[in-house]
Order: structure tokens, then C-alpha cells, then sequence
């Protein structure tokens, strides 16, 4: 584990190869799990601001729901979550045929909102803990993203180069600049070498 400003990272965060590969899981990480997207305080504003120009894409379970219990929920005090249809289905997913994808990003990227998703989505498969006085960012290593494991390997993408954006959206370019130079540096200490299936030659 190294720390990069009041940040602890996990070397398993340094040493995986990973990169998306959402034709193969099907978004698995939006419908999966104890409960909806995680939530910082300052985002459940966000997610309620986005409603009217997402409502139109939602499946009518998920609207059932957020007309009874709204778009987020708490799930102990101070964390927060956005609720589900069923017990881990986020209800700001829709569906693309067999793909759950998210109506916030998609409604992000055509210009209709400024928020993209929630932090823990887009930092996913790293996961955000506080520990004392420091966040702590550790590696989610679960059977759903095989396949972005198995994609990364394939092109030599590394963990910590597939998640430049949303760590520049957390903690600043800065950040992760001098992050990124630390984890190339353990690199090599360590000897952990992130390369295509069957290295160089």
C-alpha cells in the first residue's frame, strides 16, 4: 500500500490489468450486488436534478419505485445509495437488449445533463473506503468483471490507465499525475508488468 497525497492505494490497484469490456458482461456491475450505487452526500442532489431528463428512459418498475421511495435511500447514517428495483438493479438502468446500461451517463454524454453517474460507478471496480482520517482505494476483485480483467490482459491496459478519467473527476489532474507515476515506479519494484497476452515479442 503507498499514499499519494491523504490517499492510501492498494498495490492490487497497481498490479491489475483491467479494462471494461461491456458487450461481455452485459453491465452486470448496474444490477448486481447488496444494494444500489453508492452515494457521496453531496450527489444525492445530483441524481434527483437529473430525473426529468431521464424519466422517459426508465423501465416502468424502476419509476414504480422511485415513486414510492424516491431515487436514493440511506442505507445506514451518512451512506447513501440509489434505490432498486428488486434488491441490486439501479433504477436509473435501461436496457439495450441483453446490456444494462445507465440513463444518466447516456443522457450525460448527448448533452442533456451535466452530471455524468455517481462517483462509485465511475471508479468501479475500485471501491472508495474512509479509514481515520484518510480515503483508502482498493481493488474490487469480483467473478462479474472476469471479462474486463481478461480484456485488459489482452491489451496491456492497466487498472490504473482505464480509470484516468474518473480519478481526475475525484481528486484532480495533479493527483493523478503524480499517482500514475508512483504506480509506474512500484512497477517496477515490484516487477508487476502490465503487457498483452504474450508480453512484447
Amino acid at each position: 500500500m503507498f499514499v499519494v497525497d491523504d490517499v492510501l492505494i492498494s498495490d492490487d490497484v497497481v498490479e491489475a490489468a483491467f479494462s471494461c469490456n461491456l458487450s461481455a458482461c452485459l453491465g452486470a456491475c448496474c444490477v448486481q450486488g447488496a444494494a444500489g450505487a453508492p452515494l457521496e452526500e453531496s450527489e444525492l442532489s445530483e441524481v434527483e436534478s437529473v430525473l426529468d431528463a431521464v424519466r422517459h428512459r426508465l423501465r416502468p418498475d424502476a419509476l414504480k419505485v422511485i415513486e414510492k421511495e424516491g431515487v436514493w435511500e440511506e442505507l445506514a447514517p451518512g451512506h447513501y445509495a440509489t434505490t432498486c428495483v428488486g434488491e441490486a438493479e439501479c433504477v436509473f438502468v435501461r436496457y439495450d437488449g441483453p446490456v444494462a446500461k445507465c440513463a444518466i451517463q447516456e443522457a450525460y454524454h448527448q448533452g442533456k445533463v451535466s452530471f455524468e453517474k455517481p462517483i462509485s460507478c465511475h471508479l468501479y471496480p475500485i471501491r472508495v473506503r474512509q479509514l481515520g482520517e484518510f480515503e483508502a482505494l482498493n481493488y474490487e476483485r469480483i467473478d462479474i468483471c472476469a471479462p474486463g480483467r481478461k480484456h485488459g490482459n489482452r491489451n496491456g491496459i492497466g487498472l490504473a490507465e482505464m480509470l484516468e478519467r474518473p480519478l481526475k473527476r475525484k481528486y484532480g489532474e495533479d493527483w493523478y499525475n503524480q499517482f500514475l507515476l508512483m504506480v509506474r515506479e512500484r512497477r517496477e519494484i515490484i516487477g508487476a508488468q502490465i503487457e498483452p497476452e504474450g508480453g512484447k515479442g
